[in-house]
């Protein structure tokens, strides 16, 4: 199910060529059971009860970068938490 979910969210670019999206998700498969990259579950364990006050919309997950980008809704304002994939660590933020 969880790497269901890490095919299904992946983001192409705008302008990704046929095929590129598929060998993205091949390639997060590969890191996820190679254990190069945490699972979305162990994100989200990590990152959501830091979001106090907000609700959790969802994510992206970005390859070759290997960054899960979480959604969160407070008060109006969208929240994106950028994460390390391989790390688990938090490394941008942008609202408030």
């Amino acid at each position: 199910m969880c790497l269901a979910l890490i095919l299904l969210s992946l983001s192409a670019p705008a302008v990704a060529q046929p095929g590129e999206q598929q060998r993205d998700g091949v390639a997060a498969w590969r890191a996820l059971q190679e254990g190069r990259i945490l699972s979305i579950k162990e994100i989200e364990r990590r990152v959501i009860p830091t979001m106090r006050d907000a609700q959790y919309i969802g994510f992206d997950f970005e390859m070759p970068s290997a960054v899960y980008t979480l959604k969160f809704l407070r008060e109006g304002t969208v929240i994106w938490v950028d994460v390390d994939g391989r790390s688990g660590q938090v490394i941008g933020r942008t609202g408030k």
